[in-house]
């Protein structure tokens, strides 16, 4: 896995970070803003702006959407790493769906970091966003990034596609909090888990949550409001990779999300979303999470199921035109 020590890149077993055993998701150190008006530094301008991500990410898909349902594939390119990441980190290939980076020409991810930063410590992770014309990181925080995508490129994208409307921010941002915390960094606190204990507690918090959220979906076709916002979307790169990685592979086996009823056809519901299906790559997902974490899986077997069928029959479109009531 590896990480950078003052622009130096040090060679590591894969280990993620944990405390008493419990997994620790490191902060994002590159927190710049791009704005529709400039006043933060980075002006938004069609063509100034390149994505960084991988394809098995769920916080790096999470900008992809933001991307295509936004309109801004020809004003934001983007690179696509190699699904493994073994010790020399993230690094750019020829592979089927890869993207090099035809913008700094780099091999790694993470000499595109140390280009930002030459003292740069730290992970090195995706998505990150780079600003092409000052030549250095903007941000390597996916909430940040769908934000800015939302809204400050609106001159250049389609303005009247809105997933963070200021009538529902609050709701969405409750809702975000606790899918945060207990289904997208939930998985990987099962997965990443050190101990029994804390193995056992994330696993409870995740199903807990996953439960409350059935519960909700079998009332709404959407988390929040009447609409598809940001909450979904966030929830959505989780949950499509639920049955084919985290199920088996992270041990978060109490059930599948096909063993759900509601948030099935809910998964089903935003694959169906045109344009979306585009972002999703399952050949990328399992062979990175397969491929990449030797402790989990010291062979790299790559198993070739489970049948999924995404595209398949639901029945969301049942409900009325509204959501959950706020606060």
């Amino acid at each position: 896995m590896g990480k950078l020590i003052d622009g130096v890149w040090q060679k590591e077993a894969f280990a993620p970070e944990t405390e008493g055993g419990r997994f620790v998701r490191p902060d994002s150190p590159f927190r710049g803003w791009v704005s529709r008006d400039g006043s933060t530094g980075f002006p938004a301008e069609p063509g100034r702006y390149h994505l960084y991500v991988s394809l098995a990410c769920p916080w790096a898909h999470r900008t992809l959407i933001f991307r295509k349902l936004k309109g801004l594939e020809e004003a934001i390119s983007v690179s696509v790493v190699d699904p493994i990441m073994g010790e020399e980190g993230w690094h750019f290939s020829e592979g089927p769906g890869c993207i090099p980076d035809t913008v700094n020409g780099c091999a790694y991810l993470r000499e595109v970091y140390v280009r930002g930063d030459p003292h740069y410590t730290g992970r090195v992770t995706v998505p990150l966003l780079w600003d092409k014309q000052a030549g250095t990181a903007v941000s390597n925080e996916s909430a940040d990034i769908i934000r800015m995508l939302n809204s400050a490129f609106d001159d250049y994208a389609d303005a009247g596609v809105d997933f963070y409307p200021e009538e529902l921010r609050a709701e969405i941002d409750a809702v975000n909090a606790w899918v945060y915390d207990d289904i997208n960094n939930g998985v990987y606190r099962t997965g990443f888990a050190q101990t029994q204990e804390a193995y056992e507690e994330a696993f409870d918090s995740l199903f807990a949550a996953l439960d409350a959220v059935e519960t909700r979906l079998a009332e709404y076709r959407y988390l929040v409001g009447n609409r598809l916002t940001e909450a979904d979307w966030r929830l959505f790169t989780t949950l499509v990779r639920f049955d084919p990685v985290y199920y088996g592979h992270f041990k978060c086996n109490r059930q599948r999300v096909t063993d759900f009823p509601s948030l099935s056809g809910y998964l089903r519901d935003l694959y169906q979303v045109p344009k979306v299906a585009e972002t999703v790559n399952l050949d990328h997902i399992k062979r990175h999470y397969y491929g990449s974490h030797p402790t989990l899986n010291p062979t790299a077997i790559v198993p070739k199921g489970p049948l999924l069928d995404y595209g398949g029959w639901h029945d969301r479109g049942r409900f009325p035109h509204e959501g959950p009531p706020l606060g």
